[in-house]
């Protein structure tokens, strides 16, 4: 227990400062904050770069109920004065792709987390559904104490799940959410009780880059689990999959391996329909959901 805290105090609400840009991020923080009785006592959230056209903003400020206070901004170190007079409790982020000034962190009184969905120390960085992409085992995450370093801090709650063999959106979606509240629920307690955290084995961290173009591109030579785990890490946050039918270039909305057999040629379109198509791969058969690239 942190020093100068109360058991009283640990069981009453809590003051939490969320930092997040996507609207799911929101969605989830808010209602941790709600079932634990803590007040949500502001959003900070960002329109990113000059030039950036993504409007997650937009939803936050959309789907946050009346009297719910939000600030935008994208220059962390002008809103220190603010933070310091609303006196958080917590500091938690989730989403946010910024680094966060060393003042702003000593602002709350129990610290700074940050929410990332991965085992850390592996799979830093911004694109966890790398860890599906590779084929791992399980799909985990981590609550940390936010440092300057991006994903780096002590750890406060790690938790990690099979991954599904039916590795469809939604599947893998419901198990990554388990994992992802038990770490901010559990994690956000310990730090809250003024536990450390555990530090991180750096020696075994990895880093998580986005996909490059060469990734983003299927091959139906590959077998049917790992296509399907393939196009969904790929599509997770928005659509990315790309392969050749029959010489044509389509976007991949969703493979769903089948339990035919089959002989032929991997890339043999045995089935079309009005949204995709059944095709030979490595191992067998798999529909393939499609998108055409005028569609995408």
């Amino acid at each position: 227990m942190a020093e100068g805290v109360t058991s009283e105090q640990l069981a009453s609400g809590h003051r939490v400062v969320a930092l997040v840009v996507e609207p799911a991020a929101y969605r989830l923080v808010a209602a941790w904050a709600a079932a634990a009785g803590h007040e949500l006592a502001l959003v900070l959230t960002s329109p990113g770069p000059a030039r950036s056209t993504y409007l997650g903003h937009r939803e936050i400020v959309a789907m946050a109920p009346r009297g719910q206070d939000i600030l935008l901004t994208t220059r962390l170190r002008r809103v220190a004065p603010m933070l310091t007079a609303l006196a958080p409790d917590l500091l938690v982020s989730y989403t946010f792709p910024f680094r966060i000034p060393p003042e702003v962190l000593a602002i709350p009184r129990c610290g700074a987390v940050n929410l990332h969905p991965s085992p850390l120390p592996r799979y830093r960085g911004p694109n966890p559904a790398r860890m599906l992409y590779a084929g791992e085992t399980t799909l985990g995450a981590t609550l940390h104490r936010t440092e300057a370093g991006f994903d780096t801090g002590p750890i406060l709650s790690k938790h990690e799940h099979p991954t599904p063999l039916d590795a469809s959106r939604e599947k893998v979606l419901a198990v990554w959410s388990d994992a992802i509240i038990a770490a901010l629920t559990e994690g956000t307690a310990a730090a809250l009780a003024g536990e450390p955290g555990v530090p991180q084995e750096h020696e075994h961290a990895s880093y998580a880059a986005p996909f490059t173009e060469e990734e983003q591109w299927l091959d139906w030579r590959l077998p049917r689990e790992v296509l399907q785990q393939q196009a969904t890490a790929l599509n997770l946050v928005m659509p990315q999959a790309l392969a050749r039918i029959e010489g044509q270039t389509v976007g991949v909305l969703e493979v769903r391996p089948l339990a035919e057999p089959c002989d032929l040629p991997p890339g043999t379109v045995m089935q079309r329909s009005p949204d995709g198509v059944v095709i030979a791969v490595g191992d067998g058969l798999v529909e393939a959901v499609l998108v055409s690239m005028g569609q995408a």
